[in-house]
């Protein structure tokens, strides 16, 4: 089964067992935003910089896209103004992204919906895992990367944007912080790819930042 790099996002920060979350709603929907913005990138679509998104290929060759990539690449395309990738990873990255992916994946047999009340009264959702094949595949993948292998394009951004988001040591708690550090500085990589991985690091941890003073401001004020 074929899933997209904020999915692998989603499936590492949630405990296989209970199907709660390793991190908070703040980090997470930022991480979600930059692993699409990232993926558009590893597939060519744009190119990213710290002043703005640039369109390379707005209809990709023809090429059939992820639902949600393609509705993000189309909002991309049609608001036509120069915009930073942590404006887009803040507008794309949302509660209401995560519940779409989340749905997608129960309704693809990888999770399970459970709802229930926090206190009796409090409504909540948790998301345990139905189908353990499809995460299985990705913690090999990420666990070969980080015990040397070299990282093809999707995995090194995967870990990037688990890095920026403080998910990595949590779905991996093993795992060498060197040799994070080596994959997420890109270093092995070339130019793009390394500029690539360098960016949405960086933006993850801007937009997660901003949202969580802008929650504490709207606390205080409230």
């Amino acid at each position: 089964m074929s899933v997209t790099i904020a999915e692998e996002v989603l499936l590492l920060a949630h405990s296989e067992q209970d199907g709660k979350q390793l991190i908070g709603s703040t980090e997470l929907n930022a991480a979600l935003g930059g692993a699409v913005l990232a993926e558009l990138a590893v597939d060519g679509r744009i190119a990213l910089s710290e002043k703005k998104v640039v369109v390379k290929d707005a209809a990709g060759g023809g090429a059939e896209l992820d639902a949600e990539l393609e509705a993000t690449m189309t909002r991309i395309v049609e608001d036509g103004k120069e915009r930073k990738p942590a404006w887009w990873v803040a507008k794309i990255g949302n509660s209401k992204l995560r519940t779409r992916l989340l749905t997608r994946l129960a309704d693809t047999g990888v999770l399970t919906q459970e709802r229930g009340k926090i206190l009796g009264i409090f409504p909540t959702t948790r998301w345990p895992e139905a189908d353990g094949r499809v995460e299985a595949e990705i913690r090999a993948r990420v666990a070969s990367v980080l015990g040397g292998s070299e990282p093809d394009e999707r995995t090194a951004v995967l870990i990037a944007v688990l890095h920026a988001a403080k998910l990595d040591r949590k779905a991996f708690p093993g795992a060498s912080k060197e040799r994070i550090k080596e994959i997420t500085e890109g270093a092995w990589a070339g130019e793009a790819v390394a500029k690539t991985i360098a960016e949405i690091n960086a933006v993850i941890m801007i937009a997660a930042t901003s949202a969580a003073i802008g929650a504490a401001t709207s606390a205080s004020t409230g």
